[in-house]
């Protein structure tokens, strides 16, 4: 088969199965109500970080110019990674282009074919994609199982060939979220946290939907910032509002990093604008601790009124009765002026085809009021 008759093959068997995908620009003035994306406090069009943003455009230009480990390390990534420290706790921070770099970055620096993963079944792509290129083993565990998670870490790990048994065993990693991103349940972190003690494994804890919706991120409010058997990753383009991607540790990690990490050694620096719209948001973050108890009363009350358990985070997520239904019920909404996610295969970790309801502080009270109404029609319908 040539490769236009299979590229036109598979565009018909996602199209027949209600899977196609298309991009869809907006403008700058889109009077739509947003409850897709990710921006849970409003930032990424706060005043401060905008000017932040375009002060940074004028002083620096529009981008980083090279590598970090060349000319591309600016004044502003240094002072982000100490404001992103501070605010959650941590010895030291690394910040990447983006959070999926940060993800792959830290994996493949840590793991190699003499490590073990052991992965919750509902990571990031960013992980899942970060252990296939480690060359570790990889063993899957249910979601936020943590007996599972015991029993791999008690069980005998697999050891290369030509190696001893008096060899020690090989590193291990455990990869969870704080949140998860589809369903909006919080992974079970105390529990994990201390098998790894018990087992000298490493927790790496992906924050991208706890931080800022949790504050400083679940990590810290759980007490587990610091600790030398967790490791936090972060996204710079979700609460904080801006763009890129962070790793915070130890400072022996961090300087692993700098010195092993692909994603790092071989990308240009995160450009100036985002730096500086990122820093200014982690400053917000800390003159502003009421927005978390904001978003979690949205959360509630929308959970209430469309009759589905609210979730650990920001995201409410309503299975729909399959992938055509999600499409049109999220058509709907846009159609009456309020944008919601539409998660279908294989973007859902269960198979199961969701509206996924971004649940933010920075929609004005009129428009969440409005928007929730919206919501409930339009899902009644759906769902019948």
């Amino acid at each position: 088969m040539t490769w236009v008759g299979w590229l036109a093959g598979q565009a018909a068997a996602r199209d027949a199965a209600g899977l196609t995908r298309t991009l869809r620009p907006r403008a700058s003035d889109d009077p739509v109500i947003d409850l897709a994306g990710n921006d849970y406090l409003g930032f990424a069009l706060h005043p401060e970080v905008r000017a932040a943003a375009a002060g940074a455009a004028q002083e620096w230009g529009g981008g980083a110019g090279a590598s970090r480990l060349v000319t591309g390390t600016l004044a502003l990534h240094a002072d982000l990674e100490a404001a992103l420290a501070r605010l959650m706790r941590q010895p030291a921070a690394l910040v990447f282009s983006t959070g999926y770099h940060a993800n792959l970055g830290l994996v493949t620096a840590l793991a190699d074919r003499d490590a073990r993963i052991i992965s919750d079944a509902h990571v990031h792509a960013s992980l899942i994609d970060a252990a296939r290129l480690s060359r570790a083993t990889v063993e899957v565990v249910p979601h936020n199982d943590v007996e599972a998670v015991v029993a791999r870490l008690a069980a005998p790990a697999p050891r290369p060939p030509g190696t001893s048994r008096e060899t020690p065993g090989p590193r291990t990693l455990v990869l969870v979220e704080s949140i998860y991103s589809v369903l909006g349940d919080a992974a079970p972190l105390r529990l994990l946290a201390a098998a790894c003690a018990e087992h000298d494994a490493l927790l790496v804890v992906d924050e991208a939907h706890g931080l800022g919706v949790h504050g400083a991120g679940l990590v810290a409010s759980e007490g587990l910032a610091g600790l030398p058997h967790v490791v936090v990753t972060a996204t710079l383009s979700k609460a904080l509002g801006s763009q890129g991607g962070a790793v915070l540790g130890s400072r022996a990690l961090i300087e692993h990093l700098v010195n092993r990490a692909r994603p790092f050694i071989f990308d240009t620096g995160l450009a100036p604008a985002a730096a500086a719209a990122a820093l200014a948001a982690t400053h917000l973050i800390e003159a502003r601790p009421e927005l978390p108890g904001l978003i979690r009363r949205r959360v509630e009350e929308l959970a209430a009124l469309l009759g589905v358990p609210a979730p650990d985070g920001a995201v409410l997520s309503v299975p729909m009765p399959s992938p055509r239904a999600a499409v049109e019920a999220a058509a709907a909404g846009a159609a009456q002026g309020v944008r919601v996610g539409c998660f279908r295969p294989p973007s859902v970790p269960d198979g199961i085809s969701r509206l996924r309801i971004t649940v933010g502080a920075g929609v004005p009270e009129e428009e969440w009021a409005r928007a929730t109404q919206v919501l409930l029609a339009v899902i009644k319908e759906a769902i019948g």
